[in-house]
């Protein structure tokens, strides 16, 4: 079980969103189905009626007043962001964005009312690091050029 919900969670994880693999509805239902395989395979009998996987697994789990319930966002309360405008369900995603698939969309859900969430960095933490090393070095090498003189290759012996 301890398997099947450690790759359910790699679907999931950020390291994903990181090497730019998108998290698809088959794949998370074909997760679920696969955990609950793995707690049939383990629990032959059945889990009780007040277990909290048997209520997760058959979508009658209670969310109000957990850690789980602020995850949770209502339908109608929620409004999806992208482009930092707040996208109206009549429209389609195209209207926004144009015809070309091959175009990269980051959107965002808030709660209605909230005001647009905070914008994605334009630069990632990766790229950021190799600018700072690339500005370092240079701005060590214009250091050693400033110490040397000017006419120090008429020192020279050739």
């Amino acid at each position: 079980i301890t398997r099947t919900v450690e790759d359910a969670k790699a679907l999931v994880s950020e390291r994903q969103v990181q090497m730019k693999v998108p998290a698809t509805a088959k794949a998370l239902e074909d997760a679920i189905s696969n955990i609950r395989g793995a707690v049939m395979i383990a629990y032959p009998m059945g889990l009780p009626d007040y277990d909290t996987v048997r209520q997760i697994l058959e979508e009658r789990e209670e969310l109000e007043g957990n850690a789980a319930g602020l995850q949770v966002l209502d339908v109608d309360q929620t409004s999806l962001w992208c482009f930092n405008k707040e996208l109206q369900r009549v429209k389609l995603l195209s209207e926004y964005v144009g015809k070309n698939d091959k175009t990269k969309v980051v959107a965002k859900l808030q709660k209605k009312g909230a005001g647009a969430p905070q914008r994605e960095p334009i630069v990632s933490e990766d790229e950021q690091k190799a600018m700072i090393a690339f500005y370092h070095k240079k701005q060590q090498e214009a250091e050693k050029l400033a110490l040397e003189e000017e006419d120090a290759y008429l020192n020279s012996s050739w």
